[in-house]
């Protein structure tokens, strides 16, 4: 074995499923084939576990949850099902929607009872689009409980890393709330208080760990889902490629893997779970984005190549067409450092939306509400790619302080370094940032003219910012009268240069209710499945949530497992 193998193999290489991929869907898929009591696999092509969803925000989108109905909060899969109609447009599967919102609360309820897997409802957590009937203000959403990293033992090594950028003090994960916190600590105890206990732990963390070990967001969930998984002696492979998939009379009976430098056929009695994150990493995934003429950042981990679209395909199943975006997009800045690394962030919930903070285009002006989610601000970029494409956030002192924006620390922090480095624009007055970053003086003067003038009455007519249940979600709820909008007053200002990128593909294999990988004529591939980004998202490509990929990947993880379990105990 491999140094980085956390478990050993077995001697045989026969099981009942093998699962490829070790993100959420994947480990989903393999706890609860191992519950049922199948004898499981895990193979992981990185050197680490987790893929996408260890870096991601652990929310998931499950209507109906026992959570959302112990709470008294929204829990109708009737206006779930409504507002996924409209949401999601032609694209719209009934079956497979029926399906996902009937079991979604079953898969949840059987994992968080039979594992380490622990979520807490929001009670708001607005939905992405309150214009569409169906639309929740709270209780679809829940997001993943911290967790105690140590829990993992010697397997917390190998445990994907976040980004720097997502990391504060050098390792130290937060959430949400622990953000809110620390904006809120200088003028309430209950919060100085919170962040002194998180910088605590940190500091005992670092005596003996690379990083600090407590764990939030998507680190969390796959850390919960990791551990209940190892502790059923489950074997997990890392640095194991697929190579093929064994056909045999028209049915998938197993795959080949390069394991430590040789080729293993591994054999699997009721079946495949594709799980490999889809194919953001994929040179080939920029033909199936639109054509902007400039550079697009994905942040999906270089390991997420399509392994699991193209052994798919091999063996005969069908991907998905004409969805309404392949991509799960998001807005990206990019610090390049001089050692020529490059560190990519993903603009999501800490700073569009925050009061004080706007967008521009190339040509100086406002183009979009800069609270609505990060899908829809990048769609807002691809509708004039020429004029939108990149764009720049830009604030002033007074927001920079206060929220931070990108990967530049609120507070009192030192932020020189990204200013030598190009990634932060500094400016002592406005035509001094037009200059820096290249657009029209007049239009800028004139965009942040206009928008002060609204911001202090608290209203924005051009684009609606702050005007719906999420944005104001997403501001601060200390400001008034609308916790998205303040003027632009005081130098220095700032700009940081943003650039349309995704958080993975939602183009994957076709399947059926029952993650049954579908051919090109609707037939199910014998045992071949499909979840996560493999499987050609529910939503078509479009987002009407917090949580709406790990919601299904979670779900059809589940399905898939169980699927096969029932198969062979009918057998």
């Amino acid at each position: 074995m491999t140094s980085s193998t956390p478990i050993h193999a077995p001697s045989d290489t026969t099981y009942d499923v093998v699962v490829l991929g070790s993100g959420a869907a994947g480990l989903a898929a393999a706890l609860t084939a191992s519950l049922r009591g199948l004898r499981t696999l895990v193979v992981e092509k990185a050197a680490s576990f987790g893929g996408a969803s260890a870096i991601s925000g652990g929310a998931i989108w499950i209507p109906g949850n026992d959570q959302a109905v112990s709470a008294g909060l929204d829990s109708s899969l009737d206006s779930a099902r409504d507002y996924l109609r409209h949401t999601v447009g032609a694209g719209f599967d009934a079956d497979l929607v029926q399906t996902y919102l009937e079991r979604g609360s079953e898969a949840l309820r059987f994992l968080e009872r039979n594992s380490e897997l622990s979520f807490r409802v929001r009670p708001f957590s607005p939905d992405y689009h309150p214009e569409l009937p169906g639309f929740s203000t709270g209780g679809r959403t829940l997001e993943i409980a911290e967790y105690d990293g140590r829990r993992l033992g010697r397997h917390f090594r190998h445990l994907r890393k976040p980004p720097e950028g997502m990391l504060v003090f050098g390792g130290m994960m937060v959430n949400r709330v622990d953000i809110q916190h620390f904006l809120n600590a200088s003028r309430s105890l209950a919060s100085a208080w919170h962040c002194a206990k998180l910088l605590a732990r940190y500091a005992r963390d670092r005596l003996s760990h690379p990083r600090g070990t407590r764990l939030t967001t998507g680190n969390a969930l796959v850390a919960r889902l990791a551990t209940s998984v190892l502790a059923r002696g489950v074997p997990l492979w890392l640095d194991t490629q697929a190579q093929s998939l064994i056909v045999e009379d028209g049915a998938v009976r197993g795959v080949v893997v390069l394991h430590e430098g040789r080729e293993v056929a591994l054999r699997a009695r009721g079946g495949v779970v594709l799980a490999t994150g889809g194919y953001g990493a994929a040179p080939e995934a920029a033909q199936d984005r639109p054509a902007t003429g400039q550079a697009h950042w994905s942040m999906s981990p270089d390991s997420n190549t399509g392994d699991g679209l193209a052994l798919g395909r091999a063996a005969g199943a069908a991907a998905g067409e004409h969805l309404a975006s392949n991509f799960f997009w998001a807005p990206v800045s990019v610090l390049r450092h001089a050692d020529g690394r490059i560190e990519k962030f993903p603009h999501l919930v800490t700073d569009r939306a925050k009061p004080g903070i706007i967008a521009i285009n190339r040509a100086g002006r406002r183009f979009v509400n800069e609270a609505n989610s990060y899908h829809r601000f990048v769609q807002a970029m691809h509708d004039d790619p020429a004029a939108n494409t990149p764009c720049h956030l830009i604030c002033d002192a007074t927001a920079l302080k206060a929220y931070g924006m990108g990967l530049a620390r609120p507070g009192p922090s030192d932020n020189s370094p990204l200013v030598k480095a190009g990634y932060l624009r500094q400016a002592n007055s406005l035509p001094e940032l037009a200059q820096a970053i290249g657009v029209d003086l007049a239009a800028l003067h004139t965009t942040v003219r206009r928008y002060n003038e609204q911001a202090a009455q608290g209203q924005d007519p051009d684009f609606g910012k702050g005007s719906t249940p999420y944005n104001l979600s997403m501001g601060d709820p200390n400001h008034q009268p609308n916790a998205c909008l303040a003027p632009l007053l005081k130098a220095p200002f700032y700009a940081i240069e943003l650039h349309p990128g995704d958080l993975g593909s939602a183009r994957g294999l076709r399947t059926d209710a029952q993650a049954n990988a579908l051919g090109p004529n609707g037939v199910p591939v014998p045992g071949l499945y499909a979840a996560g980004n493999d499987m050609n998202s529910v939503m078509d490509g479009a987002y009407p949530g917090p949580g709406i990929t790990l919601g299904p990947a979670l779900t059809f993880g589940y399905i898939a497992a169980s699927h096969i379990a029932d198969r062979l105990s009918a057998a």
